[in-house]
């Protein structure tokens, strides 16, 4: 079978070089500071693995303990212990104990939208180059 090659759109620019001064200064008034640009950045790069997505999703639907989640996932204790703990000191997840039990949940309701944000634009329609244009 033979593979088609990977083509990329080239990216399109300004014909006329135009800076619009008030758009830069508007936006420009509104960056958040260097520093919490980076900690956002951070901050999403724990979606970045498909482990602790797969963690997330479940704390999503339910508190659960370590050996649930490792049921559930397919997963050995230390590997899921060790993303909880990542998610724990990023303040994504929270735990608490009963008993000989700890149970974990997402740290707040934003954690659980983000996911499903994230799965609803996944499932969007694509949209045309036509229907791009025509919003801008």
């Amino acid at each position: 079978m033979k593979k088609e090659p990977f083509n990329l759109n080239p990216v399109e620019v300004c014909e006329a070089r135009v800076i619009h001064c008030d758009v830069v200064q508007r936006v420009k008034e509104k960056m958040p500071a260097e520093s919490d640009l980076e900690d956002l950045a951070g901050f999403y790069k724990l979606f970045g693995d498909s482990t602790r997505i797969s963690i997330l999703w479940v704390l999503s639907e339910s508190e659960m303990c370590v050996c649930d989640i490792c049921a559930l996932l397919g997963m050995k204790q230390p590997a899921v212990s060790h993303q909880l703990k990542t998610l724990k000191q990023a303040r994504v997840v929270r735990s608490r104990r009963e008993g000989k039990v700890v149970y974990y949940s997402l740290d707040d309701d934003h954690i659980r939208s983000l996911l499903h944000f994230g799965i609803d634009h996944l499932h969007e329609p694509e949209q045309t180059e036509n229907n791009i244009h025509a919003r801008h």
